[in-house]
C-alpha cells in the first residue's frame, strides 16, 4: 500500500495496519541500545521528553515496557504509543497512567508536540523498499531537534534484532544485536535486515559483504568458542572494525550487539523487488 498522504482535508491516518504481532519483552535489546544511545540526550531535554512508540500491535507491552525502561535513564520522559488501528488503541486505554498514553495515527504521528524520539519496530517489513525513503523522511520531519528515529525488525521473542537509526539528516548507523547463545553464525541476522537492507543481501550489495566478512571473523574466533559465546563475539567485531566502520565498543559488543556507519552497509543502485 503506498505511503503517500491522504488528501489534506481528511484525517484518515497515514500508513496500513500491520499484522500486531506483539509478545512481552520482544524489544528488550533494541530499547537497552536506545536508553544507552540517547538517554544523555533526554536528560537535557527542555521539560519532560516524549518518545513514540508507533505501532505497538495488538497489546501495548512494548510501549509499556519502553516507558519502563527510559525511565531508568530519564525518569520524567513520557511515551505514547500510536496505532492506526482504532480496536487496537481501545484495547490499550486501561493501561494508561501517569507518562504512558495511546492515540490513533500512522507515519503522520498526530501529537501536537514533536518527539524526540520514534521507535518504529517491525513496522515496514509490509511495504516495498522502494516506499521506505518516504516514510524515513516523513517521520524524520516529525522529530524534535536531537531526535531519533529508530526502525527496525526482530523475531518474535526478541533474539535476533536489526535496526537503522536516523536523524533529521537521514540514516546514521546499523545495529545488529542477538542473545548470543541462539546464534550459529553473525549471518544468521539476515532474515532480521529491516526492509531498507533485506532485498540486498546479494553478491555486489555493501551488506552482503558485512555479513560475509563477519562470518569469517566469527570462523576465525572459533577457538575462543569454549570461553562462551560473549567472547568470541567480541574478537569477531574487534576484528571487523579493523575492516569496517564500527562506531561502538567492547561494552556494547558485550551486549551481543555491534553498530556500522549506515554509508557502509547503504544499498547500492535502485530499490529491488
Amino acid at each position: 500500500m503506498p505511503v503517500s498522504p491522504p488528501a489534506s482535508r481528511t484525517r484518515r491516518p497515514v500508513g496500513a495496519v500491520t499484522r500486531g504481532t506483539t509478545n512481552p519483552n520482544r524489544l528488550r535489546r533494541m530499547d537497552r541500545w536506545i536508553a544507552a544511545a540517547h538517554g544523555a540526550a533526554l536528560r537535557r531535554a527542555d521539560g519532560p521528553p516524549l518518545a513514540v512508540d508507533l505501532g505497538y500491535g495488538a497489546a501495548p507491552w512494548t510501549a509499556v515496557e519502553l516507558l519502563t525502561r527510559l525511565r531508568r535513564v530519564c525518569p520524567d520522559v513520557r511515551v505514547t504509543g500510536v496505532e492506526i488501528d482504532p480496536e487496537r488503541v481501545a484495547a490499550a486505554r486501561p493501561h494508561v497512567r501517569e507518562g504512558l498514553s495511546f492515540v490513533r495515527g500512522g507515519f503522520e504521528i498526530p501529537l501536537p508536540e514533536r518527539p524526540l524520539l520514534i521507535r518504529a519496530a517491525n513496522v515496514l517489513r509490509q511495504y516495498g523498499e522502494e516506499e521506505v525513503p518516504e516514510v524515513w523522511a516523513r517521520l524524520c520531519s516529525r522529530l524534535a531537534p536531537g531526535g531519533l528515529l529508530v526502525e527496525g525488525t526482530c523475531d518474535e521473542i526478541g533474539r535476533r534484532h536489526v535496526w537503522v537509526t536516523l536523524d533529521e539528516s537521514g540514516p546514521r548507523t546499523v545495529t545488529f544485536a542477538a542473545r548470543l547463545a541462539t546464534l550459529d553464525r553473525p549471518s544468521g541476522l539476515a532474515e532480521r535486515l529491516p526492509k531498507a537492507l533485506i532485498h540486498r543481501n546479494v553478491p555486489g550489495e555493501p551488506v552482503h559483504a558485512f555479513l560475509a566478512d563477519f562470518d569469517a571473523a566469527w570462523a576465525t574466533a572459533a577457538p575462543l568458542a569454549p570461553l562462551g559465546a560473549r567472547q568470541r563475539w567480541v574478537a569477531a567485531v574487534r576484528a571487523l572494525a579493523a575492516r569496517w566502520p564500527v562506531t561502538d565498543g567492547p561494552r556494547r559488543w558485550r551486549q551481543g550487539e555491534v553498530t556500522v556507519a549506515w554509508p557502509a552497509l547503504a544499498p547500492q543502485g535502485t530499490p529491488r523487488a
